[in-house]
Order: structure tokens, then C-alpha cells, then sequence
């Protein structure tokens, strides 16, 4: 199966790194986060990706042209115009990158690549800006069982700040970082029927607006519940914790 992620968005709310970068190319423990987010669909069994690229996407295109730089020692033998690559490791995965547009909206990027999908049974497609230890093998399974077009995985969204914990006004303890009101919300990680591409008419669709609405009205969308670890990266803040987490050993949506 094949995952289409999308990595060509210019990410304004986070703009103290992706004036440099694009979003999906900001390193979590010293790997961009779009290496993260691969890592956990190899973990399942997805290794053919398709990546939307848009604003600076040369950047990743550069990224794994020099995947062996980027990931192994080399030794330069400059008089004899020499390199060499130790240890190398290479990752199982093919990797087709498409220049999708920088004003193309979400809907308009899975459009632009559907030649590399149109013919298959199902694919996934998600955000390049978020990690998760979703199942996404248990994901995929939910989509062939139910039959219909589109499977959304659902999340509840960290909360924002911390909560007091009391007895009248008497403070007696605190709550890091409760889960939201309760109401699930689009987490990405989809597993889609190639039908879904002719809800998409042209570059200025939303994914989540129009076709999201659609196929809800047709019936044609389910909910895969994930109530574990799921954590975009909107801001430098939230950026930051994920380094933590990473440099800290307990990053949950480490599952390989």
C-alpha cells in the first residue's frame, strides 16, 4: 500500500524555523519530522510514499538524493576525487516526490498526484507535520472491513494547559496537560478509495472542507478511534516538547 503525505504547506504559525525549511523538514532529534512520520508507516508494513511537495520542496527532494550523507559517516578522499559511505543503512522504501504547487490547498495536492495512486485498491494519506502511535495496520484492516470510500482516524487533542485540581477553593494539586472537552476531532492518518479523488475539482479545494463534508453526507466516511498518543507540531512550543520527549527516550510514537 502507498502513503501520500503532505509536505508543501508554508507553516506561518511556525515561521521562526520554516523561514528556513519547510515544516515537514524541522528536525525532531536530529531527523525532520517527515522521516519521523515514515518511520512510523514502515513500522506497519507502508513503505512506498508519495510526497507532496510545495514551499521549498527542492529541500527534501535534496533530503533523499543524500539520504546515505545525511544518515552514515563518509570518509572524502580528495586527491583521488573519492567518497566512501560507512555502514550504510538503507531504509526499505520507495520514495516518489511531486512538486504539487506553494498555493495549492490540501485537496489540490492529493489531486495533483493521482496518477501514482488512481489504479490502487486503497491508499493512506496524511499530514507531514505530526506524530502519533496510532495502529495504522489496524487502520488499514478497519478500511477493507467496513467497505466504504474514506476512514479518518479520530483523536482527542492535547490539551493546552495545565488543570487546577480543588476541593471548594482549596487548590489540591494539578493535571499536566488534560486530554480536551471530549470531542474527537480529524487526526489525519486516512485511509481512502481512489473514488474520493473525483470529489476533488481543482487546486483551491480544502480536503477537509468540501470532500471531507461529502462523503460524510454519503455515508461514505468512518471513524478509526485512536485514543493514544497523537501530537502535531503547530507552533515552537510544541516543537520543542516533542524534542524533549525524543531526547528523554520516552517519545511514544517511537514503534520501531
Amino acid at each position: 500500500m502507498k502513503a501520500v503525505i503532505l509536505a508543501g504547506g508554508l507553516g506561518t504559525r511556525i515561521s521562526e524555523e520554516t523561514h528556513l525549511r519547510p515544516k515537514p523538514m524541522i528536525e525532531i532529534g536530529g531527523h525532520p519530522i517527515l522521516w519521523h512520520i515514515m518511520k512510523s508507516y514502515s513500522a506497519h508494513g507502508v513503505n512506498d510514499f508519495v510526497i507532496c511537495c510545495g514551499y521549498k520542496g527542492y529541500m527534501i527532494k535534496e533530503y533523499f538524493a543524500n539520504y546515505f550523507l545525511h544518515m552514515s559517516d563518509v570518509t572524502f578522499d580528495m586527491q583521488n576525487n573519492r567518497m566512501e559511505v560507512h555502514e550504510r543503512h538503507a531504509e526499505p522504501w520507495k520514495v516518489t516526490l511531486v512538486d504539487t504547487g506553494e498555493e495549492t490547498m490540501t485537496g489540490g495536492r492529493l489531486k495533483r498526484v493521482a496518477r501514482y495512486i488512481q489504479d490502487e485498491e486503497a491508499f493512506c494519506f496524511t499530514y507531514g507535520d505530526g506524530v502519533s502511535d496510532v495502529n495504522i495496520a489496524e487502520s488499514i484492516r478497519f478500511h477493507r472491513e467496513h467497505g466504504k470510500s474514506a476512514t479518518v482516524t479520530a483523536v482527542l487533542p492535547p490539551g493546552r494547559y495545565g488543570a487546577l485540581e480543588r476541593q471548594g477553593t482549596q487548590v489540591a494539586g494539578f493535571t499536566e496537560k488534560p486530554r480536551g472537552d471530549g470531542g474527537w476531532i480529524n487526526g489525519g492518518y486516512f485511509v481512502l478509495s481512489p473514488e474520493v479523488l473525483q470529489l476533488i475539482p481543482d487546486d483551491s479545494c480544502s480536503w477537509e472542507s468540501d470532500p471531507l463534508n461529502q462523503l460524510a453526507s454519503q455515508q461514505q466516511l468512518m471513524a478509526f478511534e485512536h485514543s493514544g498518543f497523537w501530537q502535531p507540531m503547530d507552533t515552537l512550543r510544541e516543537k520543542n516538547m516533542l524534542e524533549e520527549l525524543w531526547n528523554s527516550g520516552r517519545a511514544p510514537w517511537k514503534i520501531w
